[in-house]
């Protein structure tokens, strides 16, 4: 080894010990169940191991990640909440609303920080935002679909039948109904029909292509799980249709998608880490407040508008975020 390695090591090392010691709290490992409908590590789950870093949990050392995946199928969540509460971890993180759910179905006593979920008291995950109750807190989505919407309709002012690519399982029961009621009047004052497209299994992404209603010319795409592992064949596929889209979710636009406007939900995830960290020092979930984002981004793809042959407005692209070129 070099010494310029050597030294960089041991300088590595010397910094993160104390960070570890901080963390130790007598020597215990701490287990963290991840529970996610995704199907493997992505930016969200390396953006919480460094929210972790920071407050002294070093993975491998006092610190452990039982994982589990649904790859897409939200049907499976249930069972592996189960696999994780039989599995005696000290608290467990969730991605997205079927996730949480179904980790509060399995455990009333271990804790749950959810990372990123929208409308937690109408779905019944918190009782409020300021008093979660029980044993369940975390980050809230604002999340607002429509808004994308509005803003793919003043990049593409002649668009004005949009299918709404969704899974079900995100948006349950009566909550679910009144919301999309909701979401379909706001894009009638934008002179846009939205129209419902179920899509539950990533793999089937090409079927709900070919079937989609006559006349769509746009496409609101949720930043449900089953839409994040196909994003990149969806993109694919609305540029062939010549068809624009938009997203709440940034990791869209990288995949093709026009705009994406939203919370930034890859840092949400790290801050999921200081929830963490605070009922690990003796915090109880219940008296935890729920977060809100305060910070949006506008990305907009202009690669994407040059194969679709769109000329964007000025006055939007001087409004972004970031413009992908």
């Amino acid at each position: 080894m070099k010494r310029r390695e050597f030294m960089a090591l041991v300088g590595g090392t010397a910094m993160a010990w104390p960070l570890a010691a901080r963390a130790q709290q007598g020597g215990r490992v701490r287990r963290i169940g991840w529970l996610s409908p995704g199907s493997g590590p992505n930016d969200a789950t390396r953006s919480f191991l460094q929210g972790a870093r920071e407050h002294g949990y070093l993975k491998g050392e006092n610190f452990l990640v039982e994982y589990r995946w649904a790859a897409g199928k939200s049907a499976r969540l249930a069972q592996l909440a189960e696999e994780l509460v039989r599995a005696g971890v000290d608290l467990i993180v969730t991605v997205g609303t079927p996730a949480t759910l179904a980790a509060k179905q399995a455990t009333s006593s271990i804790p749950i920080v959810f990372a990123a979920a929208g409308a937690p008291i109408q779905k019944g995950i918190v009782a409020s935002l300021a008093n979660p109750g029980g044993n369940v807190t975390g980050l809230a989505l604002i999340t607002d679909d429509v808004k994308a919407l509005e803003i793919l309709k003043e990049a593409t002012p002649a668009i004005s039948r949009a299918a709404f690519v969704y899974d079900p399982d995100t948006l349950p029961g009566a909550f679910g109904e009144d919301w999309l009621k909701r979401a379909r009047a706001r894009s009638r004052g934008l002179k846009i029909e939205l129209q419902l497209v179920a899509l539950r299994d990533p793999g089937r992404i090409d079927q709900v292509f070919a079937a989609l209603p006559a006349g769509t010319d746009a496409l609101l795409l949720q930043n449900s799980a089953t839409n994040a592992l196909a994003r990149r064949r969806i993109c694919a596929l609305a540029a062939q249709g010549r068809i624009p889209t938009a997203s709440i979710e940034r990791a869209f636009a990288d995949a093709g998608c026009l705009v994406t406007y939203g919370e930034d939900q890859v840092d949400m995830h790290r801050r999921a880490a200081v929830y963490m960290d605070r009922i690990f020092k003796g915090a109880k979930p219940a008296d935890l407040p729920v977060e809100q984002p305060t910070h949006f981004r506008l990305v907009i793809n202009l690669k994407t508008a040059g194969l679709l042959g769109l000329d964007l407005p000025p006055t939007l692209i001087a409004r972004a975020d970031e413009v992908i070129e």
